[in-house]
């Protein structure tokens, strides 16, 4: 065999054996705006880097477009903020296992001169009826995203249903929560936030928080690795090594340590086992 076809053969080896079995590329996440707009991510997954090897590229979208894309198989892991959502998508056969791993709250934002009156500690239901009855300008996700789903989930347990009134003082953005926010400051209007984004979020001007604190808006995150049955060309072993440590003591400890201007922005609590 000439030497320049037995040199090429043996690079064709090569790189067969690392795509095949040495390399599969980058673990894939499948996980939510509000996770990557906090900036979560960026201090985490170094960290997960220097432990395991491992890369993780992260897909940030709505919480309903992360679960469609991960039953698409676009995806090795899910990590969203959607309990019911996400426990429907395991049930369906789509994901191995759901474990909480984080959570924090969603909050209420406003303009500084509160027209709504808003009191801090006031139930959510009265504060929504409050922007309903005045119609005053509430700014939409109107993504299916989790915050999205909490949101609809608010206006319905208020005996509200805002989409009559779509365009009007109820505007709709179909953005991430970055951009929604930037549209409710800009409009003076008030949107609904998980706290970690708006802690992170560098354009506030005078708006602040006008309404927290209620049971109603407890923010669980989960993470799921995708069923090898399902999607058979998922890396499951790279999901469950990032699943491992996320949920063990390592990353929830990472997930605790992260803050911004001295708060903390998620709090861990992986079941132990």
């Amino acid at each position: 065999m000439p030497a320049l076809t037995r040199l090429s053969v043996l690079c064709f080896g090569l790189l067969s054996s690392v795509a095949g079995s040495a390399y599969a590329g980058p673990l894939l996440l499948q996980s939510t705006t509000s996770t990557q707009n906090s900036g979560l991510y960026d201090d985490l997954l170094p960290q997960y880097t220097d432990a395991t090897g491992d890369i993780v590229r992260v897909v940030a979208v709505g919480t309903g477009q992360a679960i469609r894309n991960a039953r698409n198989c676009d995806a090795d892991v899910l990590l969203v903020h959607a309990t019911s959502a996400e426990q429907a998508f395991v049930e369906a056969g789509y994901g191995r296992e759901r474990r909480d791993v984080m959570y924090n709250d969603f909050v209420l934002i406003g303009p500084s001169d509160n027209p709504a009156e808003l009191d801090l500690d006031m139930p959510v239901a009265v504060g929504l009826e409050v922007i309903y009855a005045r119609r005053l300008p509430f700014i939409s996700r109107g993504d299916d995203s989790g915050t999205h789903k909490k949101e609809r989930a608010l206006w319905q347990g208020a005996g509200i249903e805002p989409d009559p009134h779509s365009g009007q003082w109820y505007l709709e953005t179909g953005t991430g929560m970055g951009a929604t926010l930037n549209i409710a400051v800009e409009s003076n209007a008030y949107t609904l936030t998980d706290r970690a984004t708006w802690i992170k979020f560098g354009n506030k001007q005078a708006h602040r928080i006008v309404l927290e604190g209620d049971a109603q808006l407890f923010n669980q995150y989960g993470v799921i690795d995708i069923d090898p049955a399902h999607c058979p060309s998922v890396d499951h072993e790279a999901a469950t090594r990032f699943i491992v440590w996320l949920t063990g003591d390592a990353g929830q400890a990472a997930i605790a340590a992260y803050r911004v201007d001295e708060q903390q922005l998620f709090f861990p609590n992986a079941p132990t086992d």
